[in-house]
């Protein structure tokens, strides 16, 4: 008997995957991309990788990073894609190749009950109604038994309870060793598994984190590894660009308020004073939130600063922490928690000095505001360079891998946004023939997309495709806007259960969208990726709008002024990849099986209206195009046969 040794062997018609999975198909796209990979890991190479819907490229990945037998670490999108990962995908490669792995799950804190903190909550209930009491006895009852505190074990308790974030620690509130509870942390015990796993899942935010940490020159939560390998790498830019950037929120310190109040109660301090200290900052953070204006928005700080009730509010409140500090600094020594709050404090005072007086031309300085509170930033203009060096600059192997990184079959935007230029790149495509399984329509009199009529026009033209197709629609948006507004204009209207993006988690709205198989799910944002919907459940994917980033926000703003400034088009060398990549995500929800059949629907006319359009289609994949709905009522009828 032969023995399979290679990747591309190994997920052939004659490879163990063949005889474990039922229905097993052999992809020549998929064993091309897994020797691709196979070689990028020997010769230590920063690959970029993109592999149409239905390749496999999880298993295209996996086999050649396990057959490798380097210490390899996957870092994805979602806590949802590394429990799929953990649980299902490795443990199936593991057992297809028979190779002795050891393989680990490492969440962020976040994710981690802490007992030190749960103690504390159960001890000051004294802010909870009724809802919170409930859901703190049902994890104190879970803490009892719990092995390795992750939260995700926890039933019956909301994704939205407010106690969440008072039994889990953040960098900020963790005290490290001089907590009681060192020795059996559940964070603690998730790394050392993770520094001595073959086999690492992270997500990006946790990936980054780390990179931002260890640059501040804090210890490393991750091991070295041989192999880093990024899926669904078309989000790694905007979740770099956010772990690059400093920044402080009224969260932060009603947070630092609530945690003062407990230590000192804790370590019976005795501080004169600090409870008066403690009461002044809340009502400070809170009125720097009201002189922000009264209505959501994000903005440049420029903005802020012309208006003069801020910054006498921003003054105030550096005094409510100046004071809050010195009140700390003279009493820290009672206390580990009492030290922490005070090393907290030090941090926001010195963060707000650095904003307010920061004007590099390297840095991006911009608010936003949410109806309860506000976030003040300072992000990087360009991330590239410290990315590079951070990241790729050691001698690993690096693969960047998903459906969407190209814009027109070329990566140059992707490679500039990271200071890729010099990495190789590869595209396999997809096992899917677009031609037969898919329809896309482009409508016919449809108002301009900046038209207040837009949304209405889209809803009516949705709800007589809805009644074609049976339901089993999704209805993307690109505003919550507009998704409001289209929930409000169908409630009631639909003879089908509609499913809304807010009125419960997403991977609930999901479970029910494929139970109930005629729903309509009206979704953004989160909605536009990461979504798996295979069969007859989904038929019909709707999007309003060409999914441009809106033009006021802070950091396209001061990205594209200085991409003007080097010469160039902002439109063209900004907005337009980063909206061919996002719209490339939402079409991707329709076709997720070789079965699959469905309609694509884009509501907005500028694709054949403008000349940019093209790069578009031809982004797309090779659906057949219609402007007529006899067509695709045609289609749709055909589809529910």
């Amino acid at each position: 008997m032969t023995i399979l040794t290679d990747a591309t062997s190994l997920l052939g018609k004659d490879g163990p995957f063949a005889s474990l999975l039922d229905n097993y198909h052999v992809r020549e796209s998929q064993q091309q991309m897994a020797k691709r990979i196979e070689q990028a890991i020997t010769d230590k190479e920063i690959l970029i990788a993109e592999s149409g819907t239905g390749t496999g490229k999880t298993l295209a990945y996996l086999v050649p990073a396990m057959l490798s037998g380097k210490k390899v670490l996957v870092s994805t999108g979602t806590r949802h894609l590394q429990d799929q990962l953990y649980k299902h995908d490795l443990p199936l490669v593991r057992r297809a190749l028979e190779v002795p792995v050891t393989m680990s799950l490492l969440k962020g804190r976040s994710n981690y009950l802490c007992r030190q903190r749960l103690e504390q909550a159960e001890i000051d209930q004294s802010g909870y109604q009724a809802f919170p009491k409930v859901d703190l006895a049902v994890i104190s009852k879970w803490s009892l038994t719990t092995l390795h505190g992750d939260i995700a074990e926890v039933s019956g308790v909301p994704e939205q309870s407010r106690v969440w974030s008072d039994v889990t620690s953040t960098v900020d509130n963790c005290i490290g060793s001089k907590c009681q509870h060192y020795d059996d942390c559940f964070v603690n015990s998730a790394r050392k598994d993770a520094m001595e796993a073959d086999i690492l899942v992270v997500n990006h935010h946790l990936f980054l984190a780390d990179i931002a940490l260890k640059e501040e020159g804090f210890g490393q939560l991750l091991p070295k590894v041989d192999v880093v390998i990024f899926d669904e790498a078309h989000q790694v830019p905007d979740t770099a660009s956010m772990y690059f950037s400093t920044g402080v929120s009224q969260r932060q310190m009603l947070d630092l308020c609530r945690d003062t109040r407990l230590a000192d109660v804790a370590e019976k301090s005795g501080i004169s004073g600090l409870d008066n200290r403690i009461d002044e900052l809340e009502i400070l953070a809170k009125e720097c939130r009201l002189a922000m204006g009264a209505s959501v928005s994000k903005g440049s700080w420029s903005q802020l600063e012309d208006r003069p009730d801020f910054n006498t509010a921003l003054q105030t409140l550096k005094q409510g922490l100046q004071k809050m500090l010195e009140v700390l600094e003279l009493d820290s020594a009672k206390g580990d928690q009492l030290e922490n709050c005070y090393q907290r404090t030090q941090v926001i005072v010195d963060r707000l000095a650095s904003l307010g007086n920061d004007n590099s031309e390297e840095f991006i300085r911009w608010y936003e505001t949410s109806k309860t509170g506000f976030q003040l930033h300072s992000t990087p203009l360009n991330i590239a360079d410290k990315f590079r060096e951070l990241v790729c600059e050691l001698d690993r192997a690096i693969i960047f891998t998903s459906a969407t990184l190209a814009v027109s079959g070329s990566f140059s935007h992707y490679q500039k946004q990271l200071g890729l230029e010099n990495a190789a790149t590869d595209v396999w495509p997809g096992p899917f023939n677009y031609t037969d399984q898919a329809l896309f329509y482009l409508p016919e009199g449809l108002p301009e997309p900046n038209d207040s009529a837009h949304t209405r026009m889209v809803v009516e033209l949705a709800e007589k495709l809805i009644k074609i197709s049976q339901g089993r629609a999704f209805l993307l948006f690109t505003s919550f806007r507009a998704l409001n507004e289209a929930a409000e204009l169908l409630k009631d209207r639909l003879d089908y259960p509609m499913l809304v993006q807010g009125e419960a988690p997403r991977h609930e709205l999901l479970q029910r969208f494929r139970q109930e198989g005629d729903a309509v799910l009206l979704g953004t944002g989160s909605f536009w990726e990461g979504v798996d919907v295979k069969g007859d459940a989904l038929s019909m994917v709707i999007i309003d709008k060409l999914p441009f980033a809106a033009p006021d926000d802070p950091v396209l703003q001061a990205r594209s002024r200085a991409v003007r400034n080097a010469g160039l088009n902002p439109f063209m060398t900004l907005q337009l990849p980063q909206a061919v990549v996002s719209l490339r995500q939402g079409a991707g929800r329709l076709i997720r099986s070789v079965d699959d059949r469905g309609v694509f629907v884009l509501c907005d006319a500028r694709l054949v209206s403008k000349s940019y359009g093209k790069i578009f289609t031809r982004s797309l994949p090779p659906m057949k195009r219609t402007r007529d709905f006899s067509e695709v009522s045609a289609f749709l009828e055909n589809v529910r046969v």
